[in-house]
């Protein structure tokens, strides 16, 4: 199938040959047809196989038949966990609608919001935002949605597993029920389902691979090597293999900031990108990385999402995730758009158990290899693939109601009475 064959206008068409696009990916061909038709989607597709323009491209085909917004207000609303995935999106869609009168804008935290409140009052066709900031703008009275038409939730699963339910229901609320509400997500999870229950209106369940899979085309291996060891290792294999751009993943900030600092010491250029960062310097830093000004970006897992580099060689895993289904996300960096990629884990004998999922999950077992001179003194044990987990049943949606108090304590509000969060056992939590 060609592009031509998706019903999209000359404009659109003229875009997606600007931008080289030959064929549609699967997950846009199957997906296009159906939101042209103004049907709801919940799909979920691997990372990196075109999800972005899958939506983009028949929400702007739809909005090219309307008129233009009042002042303030938004017709389709695209919401993003991170701050890169919100700017990753909005390039996205900028560029595929260069040819149309329709006009976009992004809003995320971290920045001015003075500049948003401005870009909002001749009204925007589409608007990409992060939850957060979204409500910010809406509580002074910058944004409307009186003539709202498409509501898209792009990385549903990492929105919701970044604490972003309450901020979402308390945007529901806020938007016309006669919508079309789109969902796009890497996972069918438990949670997904279960939001798109209360969100959606009998759903088109678009899915274009097994749930959780990871990307044919990458290369997966493993070394064993003893956690203080993990960042020389690190070093050497940069070295011995020339590597000119690595993304690199670490489960902490601060082991983020160490190995940065300790690359840069070791003559490899590198920058860390995080939630504790500045905005400002998040966007140096892959701004740096995308140009190979630097060699190696370390990340963390939420501050990760929305990195979109085309052909990225290399992925490396210094700490493996807690939650194996991040694994498959990290890896997914590379390998994109059909292109390979290696992914390479560097796992410690106390990995053992994440290292278990992440097999049970994916159903392989990572190809093990040796460093020189890196051979571990606490030995990694042995794997066996177990059968994989039965997905639970979905939960039954909780209504919206008594949802704010939740919301506000995750944006940092305070709130009269603190004594039962208090007593439960605190946990670090990453911001964007």
């Amino acid at each position: 199938m060609s592009f031509t064959q998706l019903g999209l206008s000359d404009n659109l068409m003229k875009a997606i040959d600007k931008q080289g696009y030959k064929t549609p990916s699967p997950i846009q061909e199957k997906a296009i047809p159906v939101i042209l038709s103004g049907q709801d989607v919940l799909a979920a597709a691997q990372t990196g196989t075109g999800k972005t323009a899958g939506f983009s491209l028949p929400v702007l085909e739809r909005l090219g038949k309307g008129n233009h917004p009042k002042g303030n207000h938004v017709r389709a609303l695209i919401l993003t966990p991170t701050r890169e995935l919100a700017a990753q999106v909005e390039q996205n869609v900028r560029e595929l609608s260069e040819f149309t009168p329709l006009n976009t804008t992004v809003v995320f935290g971290g920045v001015g919001i003075n500049p948003q409140m401005k870009r909002l009052r001749k009204g925007v066709d589409i608007l990409i935002a992060t939850p957060g900031r979204l409500l910010d703008l809406h509580q002074q009275n910058a944004v409307k949605f009186d003539q709202l038409e498409t509501l898209v939730l792009d990385e549903a699963d990492r929105m919701l597993d970044m604490g972003f339910i309450h901020d979402i229901k308390r945007i529901i609320k806020l938007l016309p029920k006669e919508r079309q509400t789109l969902m796009f997500s890497a996972t069918f999870s438990e949670t997904v389902t279960a939001l798109a229950q209360t969100l959606t209106r009998d759903p088109v369940k678009i899915s274009t691979t097994p749930a959780n899979t990871t990307v044919d085309k990458i290369d997966q291996r493993l070394i064993s090597v003893d956690r203080n060891r993990k960042m020389p290792a690190l070093i050497s294999m940069v070295k011995q293999n020339d590597w000119k751009q690595v993304l690199a993943f670490t489960r902490t900030k601060h082991g983020a900031n160490r190995l940065s600092k300790k690359l840069d010491a070791a003559g490899i250029p590198s920058a860390a990108i995080h939630g504790n960062k500045s905005q400002g310097a998040r966007t140096k830093a892959l701004a740096d990385f995308k140009s190979s000004d630097i060699n190696v970006l370390v990340a963390t897992d939420i501050a990760a999402r929305g990195i979109d580099i085309s052909q990225l060689p290399v992925v490396v895993n210094v700490d493996l995730p807690n939650t194996a289904a991040d694994y498959v996300h990290r890896i997914g960096r590379t390998g994109r758009a059909g292109a390979v990629g290696q992914a390479w884990s560097l796992v410690s004998a106390d990995e053992y158990q994440q290292l278990k999922d992440i097999e049970t999950l994916i159903q392989t077992l990572i190809p093990r290899e040796k460093l020189a001179g890196f051979e571990p003194e606490l030995s990694l044990a042995e794997t066996r693939l177990s059968p994989p987990k039965k997905p639970k049943k979905p939960k039954k949606p909780k209504s919206f109601t008594n949802d704010r108090s939740a919301s506000d304590n995750k944006r940092g509000r305070r709130q009269p009475n603190r004594a039962a969060s208090q007593s439960r056992p605190s946990r670090q939590t990453s911001t964007s």
